[in-house]
């Protein structure tokens, strides 16, 4: 049966033309890419608006009207192409601990995915903000795998792996999970919560990122941070609600709406007195 996933329109918007076949290769470019075109934002949990996961809401916000989204969003259009490309993939859920206390019990809040390809086990993950995978991980603990970005690796304790990186020569652990099968139910339940609880980072603030070819590019309320690969950074507050937008839609690459609400939230932003540093 063919897959009522528009791909044609998925890989205009990425800037992929190579092969329609379930093979590493693919599963690289497309991971590579699609963090580049497809920013991670949360205008709509910020504006109230709703956070939709169905396939054809999903392809209208990410693909056609060429706005971004956060890790739910990110990660099951992702799941969606990676499927009707022909590849096995599941679902898994983590628990976020950037910038959580050590020994913190954090909630299931973030995606990624499972995918079973040549015989080996791969994850991929194209919706964790401003430190987003840009390739593939073969799912094998204590070993460091290069990525266009930051070395990663995987960490194991028992059944829970950890996610971690190289940062400024030392290695940061992002979240933790298990290879527990989620399901679209278990996504709709904390996506509802993270786009509707008044103290949900998602409600109260605005956070933007996106992986370039030698940088990336984050957004946290007014504070737009440039993380060079070659470790220096730049940090400039954004002082009006023009300045903002135009971040969005320039370094953020977004086609945003015209909205008399996103305008408001927009200013109100660029009024804070001082950025968060991302």
């Amino acid at each position: 049966m063919k897959s009522p996933f528009d791909l044609d329109a998925y890989f205009r918007r990425i800037g992929y033309t190579g092969a329609h076949a379930a093979t590493l290769d693919t599963l690289r470019a497309l991971h590579a890419l699609h963090p580049q075109a497809i920013p991670f934002e949360n205008l709509n949990p910020l504006l109230g608006w709703p956070v939709l996961l169905d396939p054809r809401s999903l392809q209208q916000k990410l693909v056609h009207d060429r706005r971004g989204g956060y890790c739910f969003e990110q990660n099951l259009l992702f799941m969606h192409v990676l499927k009707a490309l022909g590849f096995q993939v599941t679902g898994l859920a983590a628990r976020v601990l950037w910038n959580a206390p050590a020994g913190a019990i954090t909630a299931r809040s973030h995606m990624l995915l499972r995918v079973e390809l040549d015989g080996g086990t791969w994850l991929a993950d194209v919706g964790f903000g401003g430190l987003t995978l840009t390739a593939p991980l073969r799912l094998e603990a204590d070993i460091e795998q290069e990525t266009p970005h930051e070395p990663f690796r995987l960490s194991r304790a028992g059944d829970v792996f950890l996610m971690q990186a190289r940062i400024r020569g030392e290695w940061q652990t992002f979240y933790s999970f298990d290879l527990q099968q989620q399901f679209q139910p278990d996504y709709e339940v904390t996506n509802w919560y993270l786009s509707h609880h008044p103290q949900s980072r998602f409600v109260t603030g605005l956070i933007a990122a996106r992986a370039a070819v030698d940088r990336r590019y984050a957004l946290r309320d007014n504070e737009l941070a440039v993380h060079f690969l070659n470790g220096a950074t730049t940090r400039r507050v954004l002082k009006s609600g023009d300045e903002l937008r135009a971040a969005l839609s320039n370094e953020f690459d977004l086609k945003l709406p015209e909205s008399s609400e996103l305008d408001a939230a927009l200013e109100r932003l660029a009024l804070r007195a001082d950025g968060v540093s991302v």
